[in-house]
């Protein structure tokens, strides 16, 4: 049965003072006791919150947290417990990212993140034919052929170079400011 406001979920540990108790959550593992729990935190007090924290992080909150960010955190370090945290390969592409922002103030370009399953279909239209290509595990079909990327493919729909990616349609072309726009003129 999930908490709710009236009946939240508690388990009984040493208090800092002699005989006393104060309420914790357990560790759960599915989503909905991850929901529960999330919930049953809104009716813990202050106190009750720092010793949450220190539960989880094994460390003592930061004095000056205010109550409701460190809800929020704890809300989020169950869930990650729980439910998984960032793969070590989004992690790591955070932090670059951080990093080049960071050393030159602007945002770095962000590779796509769509990731075309075998068997995905891409259909484009160009002066009135429809070409079909078929995503392979590597590379993809096009008119019983195989090439290694869709940029070949581009090339020999239209004869001229283009992003194979952007000319099926998976990526968008950057937009251009007026260049007097751009200057503030």
């Amino acid at each position: 049965m999930p908490p709710t406001a009236d009946t939240p979920l508690t388990v009984s540990l040493p208090s800092p003072q002699p005989g006393g108790t104060v309420p914790t959550l357990p560790i759960v593992a599915s989503p909905d006791e991850v929901t529960g729990r999330v919930a049953a935190l809104a009716s813990l007090g202050l106190e009750d919150l720092r010793i949450e924290w220190r539960k989880l992080y094994r460390t003592a909150p930061p004095l000056r947290l205010s109550r409701d960010l460190l809800q929020r955190s704890i809300a989020h370090r169950m869930q990650e417990e729980a439910l998984g945290s960032l793969s070590t390969a989004a992690q790591r592409q955070l932090t670059a990212l951080a990093r080049t922002l960071a050393s030159n103030g602007k945002q770095p370009p962000v590779a796509s993140a769509a990731k075309l399953k075998p068997g995905t279909t891409l259909v484009r239209e160009w002066h009135g034919r429809s070409h079909t290509v078929i995503v392979q595990e590597k590379g993809f079909a096009h008119e019983g052929k195989h090439y290694a990327s869709l940029t070949q493919i581009a090339h020999l729909i239209t004869g001229a170079h283009w992003s194979g990616p952007r000319f099926f349609g998976l990526h968008r072309a950057p937009r251009r400011t007026r260049q007097g726009a751009a200057d503030g003129e």
